[in-house]
């Protein structure tokens, strides 16, 4: 399975207490993609992307998603327990939707964790908040 660059911008969710949490942009560990992440639908949290690179932007191109600014990448995340979050994530370099989770590790770190066939397959990246 390729990698999942985009799709573990899990592109998160400040918190820790079960409201959700304001509007916040995340960067993801080669700072190549940058989402704000914000309430949806029925108390859930969403991520769009706002700005990514070059390379970032031919990845997802060459994987079927065109433009990649404004492509919601996290659908529907919503706490499952104290500082865990679960929902959907679109990984435009191969045009797929596959489970994740999103861990908080303080107020400016997350893990995002994206899994494929059942949860056999997972790869996980650290987050760094860019600014609320």
């Amino acid at each position: 399975m390729p990698p999942l660059p985009l799709a573990l911008a899990l592109a998160a969710f400040s918190f820790g207490a079960a409201d959700l949490p304001e509007p916040s942009v995340w960067r993801n560990p080669s700072n190549s993609v940058h989402v704000r992440a914000a309430p949806c639908g029925q108390g859930g949290m969403c991520a769009t992307v706002i700005w990514a690179s070059d390379k970032a932007k031919a990845d997802a191109r060459r994987g079927g998603t065109d433009p990649l600014i404004g492509v919601q990448l996290f659908q529907n995340f919503k706490i499952v327990r104290e500082g865990e979050w679960k929902g959907t994530v679109f990984v435009p370099d191969i045009n797929q939707r596959f489970s994740g989770t999103i861990t908080v590790v303080d107020e400016n770190t997350i893990v995002g964790k994206g899994c494929a066939l059942l949860g056999l397959i997972c790869k996980s990246q650290t987050w760094t908040r860019v600014r609320s």
